[in-house]
């Protein structure tokens, strides 16, 4: 008997001899252009669908096993307008034959030329790929007793080696067609060019594509440059030098083009412990620039990723103007010159945590948390702090001389107003913001904090200015926006608020000193400023101490109409055009935006004024009638206030540009009263009546 051995290594040789042949032999002998009928009737077998294949095929057995195609056709599904659900102009595709007997599978250099792909959904939302996705025959379930031998798992055979010596698609298409939507996207020019792939080496890929969105009439240009490796388990991935380019182009892009670059430095993806981590990522558009690095924690079941990110600093004034944005009229034209923020983002698919805040608006620096807890029904909650904020850097130049009267309050329902009811209505927030300083209108304010709490349709806040000139304001308001016009409710209150530089910062000079208290309870309506201040209705009441009204002397007032009547001069007083009043206090009702205070009292050593009115919230404009009384001494217990003159004046104008007119007649003693009445009926008995009524019409002189 020969060795075993030796008859052994001759059989293999022997085997690997005659493959060697059959590989050079069996192109020569077989044609697979003969099987054509075969291979599209397997197709139709498994697909239902019609395989045309006009391009001659080629195949290949040593070194690599492998077939090369001309022109093919792959018909669509029943029911689609293309006829064709691919075609390919030419393909390559081979694998080297004898690693093959040792588990390895080297694949040479993959190349599809011309692919077109028609991929529909027609108006019930069927996709004509449906029907591959299940094409496979399922074989039955074994019936019977199962041997021991059945039972034993079926030995995986584990490859060695994969590798691809790299892959090509060239000047492909894809056509994206939803009648459901309406939306069509064409992506032609779609070339893929990937370096040789082996497991758990980096491979590099390019992409580029071109895409058009026939309804936005918006056309992307896409590039994608990286490189990619996995392990053979194809449960870690890991991307480096990642650089993604998309250019938007069309009419209605700012600019007719907007680029936008990410770059990332690594991406490592681990499917077993369910972890990636983002490193050095980079994202720009235009002057915006933003940084992160990212860490991922329960990827497949509930994604949530960790991490440091900011936006440098940028120009939004300059950003805006890129975007064909038309910037706001400021007061101040270096306002939004810059922006930066930076926080710890904690997201995942229904929420995110911004930790850490800080946020840099030109000299405004703004520090906190923010948090969306629902992003189907967003839950927002935040605790800010500003340092110093100068709101009327940022809001259009304003007529100090028109300015309307508005409180905190207010100005905060008005604001919400600029939002659509539909928005507010949906508002679910609660939070705090807090600020050292604020200026807005011109106002001075410190120590300011708001608390914020909005939910099915209710919005409530509450405010206050700890240090509001020299005292102090406080507030609450409650919106209902649960009807077309929201409702709202107001409340406020400020104690020992110094007049004069409160009204010198918002109107630009203080024709009124002194301390006030005053409150509010107001309610309105509306969608619109207008609307709002001609809905409310309400009461206030207020106390003025020590106050001083400037360009208003009432005494110089009653001693003009006193000489008017005694035909002597006009007293004159320049230096000293104005009121005393010790104290000045009344309560008002609103109605409609018409205020009506009927109970105005104001003293001094020398005055006792009593009147009433009205004021138009909406046109600013005054209807006020006061008596004034001049008083030799004050009342004591024993003895009532010795009067020594009175007058009746009437108050009219608007705010900005008060007018005042003096019933002449109130001025007139009793002695010449009664001449005058003497004097009115013997004009009525020679002249006729109603001369008589004319002359009483005279007395009454306007004084301004």
């Amino acid at each position: 008997m020969g060795n075993p051995f030796k008859i052994i290594l001759s059989t293999i040789a022997t085997l690997v001899l005659l493959l060697i042949a059959a590989a050079c032999i069996l192109p020569f002998v077989i044609d697979p252009n003969d099987f054509k009928p075969e291979i599209a009737a397997a197709v139709k077998d498994k697909t239902g669908r019609d395989l045309i294949l006009d391009g001659e095929l080629k195949l290949s057995l040593f070194p690599w096993i492998g077939i090369s195609t001309g022109k093919m056709e792959l018909s669509n599904a029943p029911g689609f307008e293309d006829p064709a659900f691919a075609t390919l102009e030419q393909s390559n595709v081979k694998v080297r034959l004898l690693p093959l007997l040792s588990k390895k599978i080297e694949v040479n250099r993959i190349v599809l030329k011309g692919l077109v792909l028609n991929l529909a959904k027609n108006e019930q939302g069927i996709g004509n790929w449906d029907d591959l996705s299940g094409s496979g025959k399922i074989p039955p379930a074994p019936t019977g007793d199962i041997g021991k031998q059945d039972e034993q798992p079926i030995p995986t055979v584990a490859l060695a080696t994969f590798a691809i010596g790299g892959m090509a698609i060239e000047n492909a298409r894809i056509n994206w067609n939803d009648r459901q939507t309406g939306k069509h996207i064409e992506i032609t020019d779609l070339n893929l060019n990937a370096d040789k792939f082996t497991f758990d080496k980096p491979a590099g890929l390019a992409v580029s594509l071109i895409a058009v969105d026939s309804q936005s009439q918006i056309t992307q240009a896409v590039k994608l440059n990286t490189e990619l490796s996995v392990n053979q388990q194809l449960d870690i991935f890991a991307l480096r030098g990642t650089d993604l380019q998309v250019t938007t182009s069309g009419e209605s892009v700012p600019g007719k083009a907007l680029t936008t670059a990410l770059t990332v430095a690594d991406i490592a993806l681990d499917l077993t412990k369910q972890t990636a981590k983002i490193s050095g990522l980079q994202l720009q558009s235009g002057d915006v620039t933003l940084l992160a690095e990212l860490t991922g924690t329960a990827i497949k079941d509930k994604p949530s990723f960790q991490g440091p990110v900011s936006i440098a600093a940028f120009s939004p004034a300059k950003v805006m103007q890129q975007l064909a944005i038309a910037l706001p009229a400021r007061q101040d034209a270096n306002a939004l010159s810059k922006l930066a923020i930076n926080f710890d983002l904690t997201a995942t698919a229904e929420s995110a945590d911004l930790q850490n805040l800080l946020l840099s608006l030109d000299d405004t620096q703004v520090n906190g948390s923010v948090g969306i807890q629902d992003f189907a029904l967003p839950a927002i909650v935040f605790d800010l702090h500003t340092d110093a904020l100068d709101l009327d850097r940022y809001l259009p130049p304003a007529d100090k001389a028109s300015k309307p009267i508005a409180n905190p309050a207010i100005v905060l329902a008005v604001g919400a107003n600029a939002l659509p009811v539909e928005t507010l209505r949906k508002l679910n927030a609660a939070g705090t913001v807090s600020m050292g300083k604020l200026k807005a209108n011109g106002l001075l304010m410190q120590d300011i904090h708001l608390k914020l709490n909005a939910k099915n349709g209710i919005i409530n806040t509450q405010q206050s200015v700890n240090r509001f000139y020299r005292g102090s304001y406080s507030g609450n308001l409650t919106m209902n926006t649960h009807d077309d016009k929201p409702t709202l409710a107001v409340n406020e209150k400020i104690d020992h608020v110094q007049l004069e530089p409160l009204l010198k910062d918002y109107l630009g000079e203080a024709r009124m000193s002194g301390i006030v208290n005053a409150s509010t309870q107001l309610q309105g309506q509306g969608n619109k400023t207008n609307e709002l201040k001609s809905s409310l209705n309400g009461r206030l009441s207020f106390l003025v101490k020590d106050s001083v009204i400037k360009g208003f002397n009432l005494q110089q007032i009653i001693d003009s109409g006193k000489a008017l009547i005694k035909g002597s001069a006009l007293p004159t007083d320049p230096k000293n055009d104005q009121t005393l009043f010790s104290d000045m206090s009344g309560t008002a009702t609103i109605t409609n935006g018409i205020i009506q205070n009927n109970d105005l009292v104001a003293k001094s050593s020398k005055l006792q004024v009593d009147g009433k009115g009205s004021v138009n919230l909406n046109s600013e404009a005054l209807d006020y009638k006061i008596d004034a009384k001049l008083l030799n001494a004050d009342a004591t217990a024993g003895e009532p206030e010795q009067i020594k003159g009175a007058a009746a004046i009437h108050i009219a104008g608007t705010f900005s540009k008060p007018s005042y007119s003096i019933d002449i007649a109130s001025l007139l003693t009793d002695k010449n009263k009664a001449k005058i009445d003497k004097l009115i009926n013997k004009i009525d008995k020679k002249l006729g009546p109603g001369v008589g009524d004319l002359l009483k019409n005279f007395l009454k002189r306007e004084s301004r």
